[in-house]
């Protein structure tokens, strides 16, 4: 195998980890995930692991983007998997955003909140 291929499984898996770790009921932001898999600024790295997944147990619905929204289309059958999925868990979605508890901040988003405010 070469180093290319051994990176980009790494960083997988590394993503798929981060993923399983977000506790039932609460959320976390592409971005989030990344830099909890050691990967910051690589977002769109996420949504592509994510995209190309075929675990029917990793959790992908508890990743939204960064504003609590998530990013299917409106009415998809993705969209209306990933509402329904989160509601099962407790969460309250309306108008495509999830209004719930974030899984543990990282120092970066205790920072942010701390300068500009918790976000909506």
């Amino acid at each position: 195998m070469n180093g290319k291929t051994d990176v980009k499984r790494d960083n997988e898996s590394r993503i798929l980890a981060a993923i399983r770790a977000i506790p039932r009921g609460q959320i976390a932001g592409y971005g989030e995930v990344a830099r909890r898999a050691g990967l910051p600024g690589r977002a769109r790295l996420v949504a592509r692991v994510l995209r190309g997944n075929t675990d029917p147990a990793l959790p992908w619905h508890r990743v939204l983007r960064s504003d609590g929204r998530i990013a299917m289309a409106v009415d998809s059958p993705g969209y209306l998997e990933q509402t329904q999925r989160l509601r099962a868990e407790g969460l309250m979605v309306v108008d495509g955003r999830v209004k719930g508890v974030r899984a543990s901040p990282s120092r970066e988003d205790v920072l942010d909140e701390q300068v500009w405010g918790m976000p909506d």
